[in-house]
C-alpha cells in the first residue's frame, strides 16, 4: 500500500507544472504562461521553456526574464511569439538581459533575439517522452529499493533464527 501511494505522489509530481514569475498582473502572467509553453528550452530542446529551471539551464532562466521585459513593455503574447521567430531588431540591445547575454559571450543567443530563432524556437515536441522516462526510471528505482528492504529484511530474519538455534544448543549443552 506504501509502495502505491509513492507510486502516486511521484506521478502526480512528474505532470505538476512550477513556474516562477516576477510579474503581478494576472493578464501578464497568463501572457507569461502562454509564451513559455510555446516557446522551446535552448539547452532542452524537447522541454518547453517553463519547463526548464535555472538548474537546468541558465539560457532559458534567463530568456524568461527578457519575455517578463518584453510583457512589461506591453507586449502581448502573439507579439513576443513572432518576434522570437523573426527578431525583436536592434532596439533590444538596450535590455539587461541581452546585455547579460552579450558580456558572458552568448553571441548566438543575442542573433537570435535581434534577427529571429526562426521555427526552431517554437515547443512543437511535448515532453511525454521525457516524463514517461522519468517515471520508468522511478519506477524502477521504487522496486530496487523495495527488493533491497525484502532481502535486508529476509537476511535479518536469518540471521535471528541463527542466534535462536545456537541459543536453544547452548541451553540444551548446559543441561546435559
Amino acid at each position: 500500500m506504501k509502495f502505491l501511494v509513492l507510486f502516486y505522489i511521484f506521478s502526480f509530481s512528474l505532470f505538476a507544472e512550477s513556474i516562477t514569475t516576477n510579474l503581478t498582473n494576472p493578464k501578464d502572467i497568463e501572457t507569461f504562461y502562454e509564451v513559455t509553453s510555446k516557446l522551446r528550452c535552448i539547452c532542452l530542446p524537447s522541454l518547453p521553456i517553463k519547463s526548464c529551471s535555472f538548474n537546468n539551464c541558465e539560457i532559458s532562466a534567463l530568456l524568461k526574464v527578457f519575455i517578463e521585459n518584453r510583457i512589461k513593455a506591453g507586449e502581448n503574447a502573439d507579439v513576443i511569439i513572432k518576434k522570437m521567430l523573426t527578431g525583436f531588431g536592434t532596439e533590444v540591445l538596450d535590455d539587461p538581459v541581452i546585455q547579460k547575454f552579450q558580456k558572458s559571450g552568448n553571441i548566438n543567443i543575442v542573433n537570435g533575439v535581434v534577427y529571429g530563432f526562426g521555427e526552431k524556437i517554437l515547443a512543437e515536441p511535448d515532453s511525454t517522452f521525457i516524463n514517461l522516462t522519468l517515471l520508468t526510471f522511478a519506477i524502477l528505482g521504487l522496486l530496487s529499493i523495495l527488493v533491497y528492504y525484502k532481502k535486508v529484511k529476509l537476511q535479518t530474519k536469518v540471521v535471528s533464527q541463527t542466534n535462536s538455534t545456537q541459543s536453544i544448543d547452548k541451553y540444551l549443552g548446559e543441561v546435559d
